[in-house]
C-alpha cells in the first residue's frame, strides 16, 4: 500500500522562528482513559517526535519544551521516580531519531539535582548533535524561570559588573538561553492559562495560545492551527502601530 502523503500545510506568511511549549495535560489524558498518570507522561514523551517532525516541516528553527520544572520535585516520590525513568529511556531511544532529523539538542536548567546516568545521557546527546542546524531543541529540564534569573544575577555579580552597566542585554547574555532568540509563540496545551514559571524573561512579548487539547493528542494539525493563529496576530511589542 502506498504511503499517504501529508496534506500540504497552509502556512501563514509569518512563521514563528521560535516556539515554546508547556506540555500540559498528560495526567488528565491518562485519567480520562482509566490509566495511571505515568502512562500519560509516557504518551506525552512519545508525542514529542511528531512535534519535532512538524517543526522541521514548517520551518520552525527553535523549539523549547518544558519537560520538568524545579517545582516538579514536590510531586509524589513514585511519580518523580517514574518520570526520571521515562526521561532516561527517551534520551537513549530518541537520540538517533533526533540526530536524523537534523535537530540539535540543548539543555536549559540545572543538572546538578539529576541522577548521574541521566546527566551523562543529556551531555552525550548535546555532544552528538552539536553540529546539526535544521532545528534547535531546547529541553527545559529541572528548569524554573525565577531560578534562571537568580542564577543570572549571581553570575553578573560574580563578574564584578557595575550596577550601572547592567541592562537587558547583559541579563539576557547570562540566561540559559543566551544566544537564542526569544520565543515568538508560546503554546500551553490542555486549556490551562498559566505561565507556570516558564521563560518569564524571554516570553515577555511572545504571543500565547491555549489549545484545549491535552499534550499527548497535540499533533501536527494542532501545531499548524497554533501557527496559523500566530499569523493572524499583530505584534506591537508595547507600541501603537500606525494605520
Amino acid at each position: 500500500m502506498a504511503k499517504r502523503e501529508k496534506p500540504k500545510a497552509e502556512l501563514p506568511d509569518k512563521i514563528p522562528q521560535h516556539i515554546a511549549i508547556i506540555m500540559d495535560g498528560n495526567g488528565r489524558w491518562a485519567q480520562a482513559r482509566g490509566l495511571p498518570r505515568l502512562a500519560g507522561h509516557r504518551a506525552g514523551t512519545e508525542n514529542l517526535r511528531r512535534i519535532i517532525e512538524a517543526c522541521v516541516e514548517f520551518g520552525v528553527k527553535y523549539l523549547t519544551i518544558y519537560a520538568f520544572s524545579t517545582e516538579n520535585w514536590g510531586r509524589p516520590e513514585d511519580e518523580v521516580s517514574g518520570l526520571m525513568g521515562i526521561f532516561d529511556e527517551v534520551f537513549e531511544r530518541e537520540l538517533a531519531e533526533l540526530h536524523k532529523q537534523g535537530a540539535r539538542l540543548q539543555h536549559i536548567g540545572r543538572l546538578d539535582e539529576v541522577r548521574p546516568s541521566l546527566q551523562e545521557k543529556v551531555r552525550n546527546g548535546m555532544e552528538t548533535t552539536k553540529n546539526n542546524d535544521r532545528l534547535v531543541l531546547n529541553v527545559a529540564f529541572n528548569y524554573g524561570g525565577r531560578d534562571e534569573i537568580v542564577q543570572a544575577i549571581r553570575a553578573i555579580m560574580s563578574e564584578g559588573t557595575k550596577p550601572e552597566d547592567v541592562d537587558e542585554e547583559v541579563v539576557s547574555q547570562h540566561l540559559y538561553t543566551a544566544g537564542i532568540p526569544d520565543p515568538d509563540l508560546v503554546i500551553r496545551t490542555s486549556g490551562e492559562q498559566r505561565i507556570s514559571n516558564f521563560l518569564i524573561w524571554q516570553a515577555a512579548y511572545a504571543e500565547w495560545v491555549f489549545p484545549q487539547t491535552f499534550w499527548p493528542d497535540f499533533g501536527r494539525d494542532e501545531l499548524l492551527a497554533a501557527i496559523q493563529e500566530f499569523g493572524r496576530r499583530e505584534r506591537r511589542y508595547g507600541l501603537v502601530l500606525e494605520n
